[in-house]
């Protein structure tokens, strides 16, 4: 019989957490002694690697209020590395408020200006009613695919290879690594993966979803699921899709020039191409 006195070394600690520290530095602290043997076994990254890029509190979240330039957001907000704000985590956990950063957003910049900077925080209240309304209903198809694949087609589980970062595709593997580093992804490359996992890997949106909330810092199941069933086309006119083209274009060529597959891109093709391919009968009844 094992001692069942012995503390399990490994077992994480009962009760809450403190909330509460100093600094940074002792936030570090308590999670390097708390987590220690998660830590050590992880020998190629260091603690810093294992902490989100985002600081908590209420003056961060000031701080990176007060940097953020709606009219530098309106034209390069769709580029990975454009001039997003990355309030989501403050806003999904209540520490700034939709309404405040509208307001400071039309403070700062002509309404013109700031019009589309406002307009996805309007999204972001969009799917917070939805769900207001329905519930765990969020997690259901709300319509049919429109896709010309019926839901049983979709497996129900994740491929391991996509968030073990082994599809051989850079972009796809690199958008998983950085979710997992970070907790944070560029919404233009979350809808890169969201797509990728439905339309080309016929997964069910589901399965992407649970992926995604189990890492993302501003991860709700409002926005979350919600967006994954716009792209899946349950909560949607249309499928969305994307192709290499629009990639290279919006992430500076990142990818894909070192690609291990780059001679043999799956989205290297039209849009046309890419529809006929991964919506087939779509096109038959289309003939």
């Amino acid at each position: 019989m094992p001692d069942q006195t012995k503390t399990d070394q490994s077992a994480p600690p009962s009760g809450p957490l403190p909330k509460d520290f100093e600094d940074r530095q002792a936030l570090e602290d308590f999670l390097k002694s708390t987590f220690e043997d998660v830590i050590n076994n992880d020998q190629n990254r260091p603690l810093e690697e294992h902490l989100a890029p985002f600081e908590g509190g209420r003056e961060p979240a000031k701080t990176r209020l007060e940097a953020v330039k709606p009219g530098k957001y309106k034209r390069t907000r769709n580029y990975l590395e454009g001039a997003v704000s990355r309030l989501s985590p403050y806003l999904r956990h209540g520490i700034l408020s939709l309404a405040e950063v509208r307001d400071h957003a039309l403070e700062k910049a002509t309404r013109g200006e700031a019009e589309k900077y406002v307009n996805e925080l309007a999204w972001r209240d969009y799917w917070q009613r939805v769900y207001h309304q329905i519930g765990v209903g969020v997690w259901q198809d709300r319509e049919e695919y429109k896709t010309g694949f019926s839901a049983r087609d979709y497996a129900n589980d994740l491929p391991p290879d996509i968030p073990d970062a082994e599809t051989g595709l850079a972009c796809i593997d690199g958008f998983a690594e950085e979710l997992h580093e970070t907790g944070y992804l560029h919404n233009h490359a979350r809808m890169y993966v969201a797509s990728y996992v439905v339309h080309h890997r016929r997964v069910k949106w589901q399965a992407g979803a649970k992926w995604f909330l189990a890492h993302l810092l501003d991860g709700d199941p409002a926005s979350n699921n919600l967006s994954w069933q716009w792209i899946g086309s349950t909560f949607s006119r249309k499928p969305y899709i994307w192709n290499r083209e629009n990639l290279e274009k919006y992430s500076d060529s990142k990818y894909c020039t070192t690609c291990p597959q780059r001679h043999a891109c799956p989205f290297d093709k039209s849009y046309e191409t890419l529809s006929a391919q991964l919506f087939p009968h779509l096109e038959e009844d289309a003939a």
